[in-house]
């Protein structure tokens, strides 16, 4: 330093007196609305989850939050949306596990989930359903894979990579059967063509498919946890059937990797907030779902697992692409 003004300048940061426009902005987040970007369409279970968690959240952000879906791209039009946006918390991605899946099938996904990306964690965890049509043949899950090993049968998905498509690949490897994967920019949009029978199955959130089952249009085979869910103990869990599969869903919050800590922690607070709500954990627990709250470095570690886990069924996911 070379002028009494730059010793000055020394000083007074030093002292902590200056501060970045990015650390003023942390402390003084949030100042406007935040958007949460979901990657699919409207109406499937990870929206109407992160729209459920958002209002809770906007409670103690002091904030409105906007979800806003943008599907497509097998998830990543909304995946790389929230990447090229600037890292100061007013844009949040909504994922679920196609969040690690994807970039392990797709070399130009665009985006690394650990490196780009860090957590603010958990909103539930939950099975899935395996649904046919009502008009469907197939009374138990050993129905359909007998029909399936001498039929053309088809599964639905939202996404290559996505839960649908990794929980149908994973069955079909469990059980030496082969499926065509016929694609939509959303989950919610293939419910119409397994109601008419065009489409076989899929594997699916409660929430997507609860409509359908309750005004009888589809059938569920069987339910992907270890026991039956309370909301609906008439359906069997796979393994009840002889069949040894089981498949979570998972849905989170993240943002960029640079974002300030102290936004993520605002944020994790938040999410805190609306998973402790009684309204919230009696909906989830009545959906069979788990909304057990994870700060973001446990939500992190789960992420990190979960990528070493794809990456260990690659293979079977490239097959049914």
């Amino acid at each position: 330093m070379n002028s009494r003004y730059d010793i000055a300048l020394g000083f007074l940061a030093a002292a902590g007196f200056l501060t970045s426009p990015l650390t003023h902005a942390a402390s003084d987040y949030p100042n406007k609305p935040v958007r949460i970007i979901v990657p699919s369409a409207a109406g499937g279970t990870q929206d109407i989850v992160t729209r459920l968690v958002a209002q809770k959240m906007a409670e103690v952000l002091g904030q409105s939050i906007v979800v806003d879906n943008r599907p497509g791209g097998d998830t990543l039009i909304g995946t790389r949306y929230v990447k090229d946006a600037p890292a100061d918390g007013y844009t949040i991605l909504s994922q679920a596990n196609g969040f690690t899946t994807l970039p392990q099938l797709n070399s130009s996904a665009g985006y690394d989930p650990l490196k780009d990306f860090t957590g603010v964690g958990m909103m539930t965890r939950s099975p899935y359903l395996m649904v046919v049509s009502a008009d469907s043949p197939d009374r138990t899950v050993k129905d359909f894979v007998s029909r399936a090993k001498s039929n053309k049968l088809t599964f639905a998905s939202g996404g290559i990579g996505g839960p649908p498509h990794t929980a149908a690949t994973l069955f079909m490897k469990n059980q030496h059967i082969e499926m065509t994967n016929i694609l939509y920019k959303g989950n919610s949009l293939s419910y119409a063509d397994i109601v008419a029978n065009r489409v076989s199955t899929i594997f699916g959130g409660y929430n997507g498919v609860l409509p359908y089952l309750q005004t009888g249009k589809l059938r569920a085979l069987a339910v992907s946890s270890p026991k039956r869910i309370a909301p609906l103990p008439q359906i069997p869990t796979f393994v009840e059937q002889g069949i040894d599969y089981r498949y979570t869903l998972w849905l989170g919050l993240l943002v960029r990797s640079d974002t300030p800590k102290e936004v993520v922690s605002k944020l994790s607070e938040a999410l805190r907030h609306a998973l402790a709500s009684k309204e919230l954990k009696d909906r989830f627990a009545s959906e069979g779902a788990d909304s057990t709250f994870m700060t973001p470095a446990e939500f992190n570690t789960f992420v990190s697992k979960d990528v070493a886990e794809m990456k260990a069924v690659a293979h079977e996911l490239n097959s049914t692409k």
